[in-house]
């Protein structure tokens, strides 16, 4: 299923009610049953009784999320599980309401930033090549029916090309796909400019984030990186953050393994050293889950107003270039008369 802005403000809509009920001292089970009902968080009854009916039975939060499959993706329930764990779910709730807004407002910009380029990229296409355009006007004229078949041909395959293309790069963008799926995207993705570098960016918040949560209620340091690396979305950062486990309880410090990890930028290898001597992880791992938002979020703007630039600059060289070439063979034509 392709995750729409609209779907995204939903669930941070959810997760902030929630997030404040939960964090008013209503109880978790009471707080379902009162959200249950509101349209507004685009669940379905059935979904929410299910929860509700797990948690009654005696089973944990993350538990229940785990049996509701399909609702949740892998983030959203490493998160809450750190919540759970640590007894602030409600700053899970809040954490993950905010994350959900941001990338709902991130897409709905980088739609109305496409809407001028798709718009000017389907009427070149549609024009171009004008050998086709010119075949299916004349047969239009002539009843010539034959001569408009190139045409149709033509704007089937490289419009039915584009659309699949697209469907299937949203499709592969979405958090719900298996494993090695998403490592398959992460690793094409890491190698586009700024691209590969906005998603790092914004794995590191979440990593960040969900860390901070955990060490901040007292969680082990070995569960609390464990949950960490998982929440934060990136297979890779996941695997690298697993690897640490048996050299953690030999004594090796995180800031340590942050060093010689080639997954960790050298400013958040710094901070987090000076944060682990200082005694202040929970200050420095805020800051760094704000930095490496705001950053990720810049870089994907960035992106979007390039690619932009990219696509129209070179529709209109096209068309340049075609205008230039039309005209050209227009007047040889005119010289040799």
């Amino acid at each position: 299923m392709i995750t729409t802005p609209g779907q995204l403000n939903r669930r941070a809509e959810l997760y902030h009610q929630l997030g404040s009920m939960v964090g008013a001292g209503v109880p978790l089970i009471k707080s379902l049953e009162m959200v249950r009902n509101s349209p507004a968080i685009g669940v379905s009854r059935s979904t929410v009784e299910g929860l509700i009916h797990s948690l009654q039975a005696g089973l944990t939060f993350t538990e229940s999320m785990q049996r509701i499959q399909g609702w949740m993706p892998d983030f959203d329930i490493a998160l809450l599980a750190v919540g759970e764990e640590s007894g602030r779910l409600d700053g899970s709730f809040k954490l993950l309401s905010a994350h959900y807004a941001a990338r709902a407002s991130i897409i709905r910009d980088t739609i109305a930033g496409l809407i001028t380029t798709l718009a000017t990229l389907h009427v070149f296409l549609l024009i171009f090549p004008l050998s086709l355009l010119i075949a299916l006007v004349q047969g239009i004229m002539l009843g010539d029916w034959r001569r408009c078949l190139p045409f149709l041909v033509e704007k089937v395959i490289v419009f039915g090309g584009l659309y699949t293309g697209t469907f299937l790069l949203i499709y592969a963008m979405q958090g719900q796909r298996a494993e090695v799926w998403r490592s398959m995207v992460e690793t094409i993705t890491r190698v586009i400019p700024i691209l590969g570098k906005a998603r790092w960016y914004l794995a590191l918040a979440r990593l960040s984030g969900a860390l901070e949560a955990a060490t901040a209620a007292g969680v082990s340091i070995f569960k609390s990186w464990e949950l960490a690396g998982a929440a934060s979305g990136s297979p890779q950062l996941r695997r690298e953050v697993d690897s640490w486990r048996m050299r953690l309880e030999g004594g090796v410090t995180p800031a340590e393994l942050i060093n010689q990890s080639h997954c960790f930028p050298e400013m958040f290898a710094n901070l987090y050293h000076t944060a682990e001597l200082d005694g202040r992880i929970d200050e420095a791992l805020h800051r760094l889950q704000m930095y490496y938002q705001e950053e990720g979020f810049r870089a994907l703007r960035l992106f979007t107003r390039m690619m932009n630039g990219t696509i129209y600059g070179f529709l209109v060289l096209v068309v340049a270039y075609t205008v230039v070439t039309f005209y050209i063979g227009y007047f040889k034509q005119m010289w040799t008369f």
